[in-house]
């Protein structure tokens, strides 16, 4: 007679020397396959789990770097505005903009493309030298999905003025567009002013 309990089965023995006696013992083979089963449901339990935390760690490290070159893209082409903008290159720096600007600041309220430029070409006109400078510890990037980036820090602006030096420190806010691999500023939040 077999009796099962749990995973391992055991049968009746009748012993020899008295034939009214039995005793209940375990199915040695089957003692082995449920050990060696465990085993092989434990190996593939630890092969499951590693195989999860492996590809884990490698999405962790592709957003990483995404991160990272998304960084890097909105860093240069920010230096390479403003280098525009501090050598007074106006048709370069409207470049870097989308026709359709929406430009906010809190000390002259909303702004289209054609007013911003007109307000830079004042600046430009003027007697001294007004020079951006990003504080770049401010510096800070994050994807927009299916559209571009935000950028968000703080700047500040220099300019001699009675022979004294005038600095500025303020805030800003910029929306780019990535309209296939050609970047540009669609919305401006200057403030703090």
């Amino acid at each position: 007679m077999r009796y099962l309990f749990s995973s391992v089965d055991f049968i009746m023995i009748k012993h020899k020397s008295s034939p009214n006696t039995e005793t209940l013992v375990p199915n040695w083979s089957s003692v082995f396959v449920y050990l060696h089963m465990k085993n092989i449901i434990l190996l593939l339990l630890t092969f499951s789990i590693c195989t999860s935390v492996t590809a884990q760690s490698q999405n962790e490290r592709k957003v990483a770097i995404t991160q990272k070159e998304l960084f890097n893209k909105i860093a240069n082409l920010d230096s390479a505005l403003f280098a525009a903008y501090n050598s007074k290159n106006l048709e370069l720096m409207k470049t870097y903009f989308t026709s359709d600007l929406e430009w906010y600041q809190d000390n002259g309220g909303q702004l289209n493309f054609e007013k911003v430029f007109n307000n830079f070409q004042s600046i430009f006109n003027r007697d001294y030298d007004l020079k951006r400078n990003l504080i770049n510890e401010s510096l800070e990037v994050h994807p927009i999905e299916d559209y571009g980036a935000i950028e968000i820090g703080k700047h500040q602006f220099k300019h001699i003025e009675n022979g004294k030096l005038e600095v500025g420190t303020f805030k800003f806010l910029m929306i780019w567009k990535n309209d296939n691999g050609n970047w540009k500023i669609s919305r401006v939040i200057s403030y703090d002013h």
